[in-house]
């Protein structure tokens, strides 16, 4: 087996295992999920869920969280970890939009990385989630799993193994099958203990249980 043949069938068995999957962040507008994400770093989704909920009652959209001191954005954000950083992005974004792209979240992937603490996987999921375009979000769960399965070798820089997923997942897959991953990696493909190899919908496929690829 290839590894483009190991994708596709790691990609289909994901489908089946996690058919509905999608992004874990709550978001009903596109800025929304830009803030979402920025304070996802180091912090669950679900503490992300419940703290923006505060925010955004109190900065219904973007022109006012622009407007709002990064003092009045951290005080809300702080239970997120690393308020202060993720303040000053948080208002230096939204403050970008406002002014250089008339209150709209650009859709343009370059464009995203301009925009304060938008990086790639951040770029990527706007992309993918908000703007249906091909997208390859690499988390930390993608990063974990796909090296286990033996998608790519030994790589942690997670733009060099965004980049070589783009040679294996097809473009339409791309985004699905990063949300179906992390799915994976929460439930079953673990960090922290042993992953559960015994109830793995892969395991039969993964390099990690001495699966060999042909070259």
């Amino acid at each position: 087996m290839t590894k483009e043949e190991l994708a596709l069938a790691v990609i289909e068995r994901l489908k089946a295992e996690y058919p509905d999957a999608g992004c874990t962040l709550d978001y009903n507008q596109a800025w929304k999920l830009l803030v979402s994400v920025r304070l996802a770093a180091q912090c669950t989704d679900a503490r992300v869920n419940v703290v923006v909920q505060d925010l955004y009652a109190k900065y219904p959209d973007i022109e006012s969280l622009a407007d709002a001191s990064v003092e009045a954005i951290e005080a809300i954000v702080r239970p997120c970890g690393l308020g202060r950083s993720k303040a000053r992005d948080i208002s230096g974004c939204m403050k970008m939009i406002k002014e250089k792209y008339d209150g709209r979240v650009p859709d343009d992937f370059d464009a995203l990385l301009k925009l304060p603490g938008v990086g790639r996987k951040s770029a990527n999921l706007i992309m993918g989630d908000v703007f249906g375009k091909p997208a390859i979000v690499t988390d930390t769960h993608c990063i974990r799993l796909v090296n286990r399965m033996g998608l790519v070798d030994n790589i942690k820089d997670p733009k060099k193994v965004e980049m070589a997923l783009w040679k294996l997942i097809p473009p339409e897959e791309g985004s699905d099958f990063c949300h179906r991953l992390v799915y994976h990696g929460r439930d079953v493909c673990t960090a922290r203990t042993s992953p559960h190899c015994e109830v793995c919908c892969v395991s039969d496929l993964c390099a990690k249980n001495g699966v060999s690829l042909a070259e």
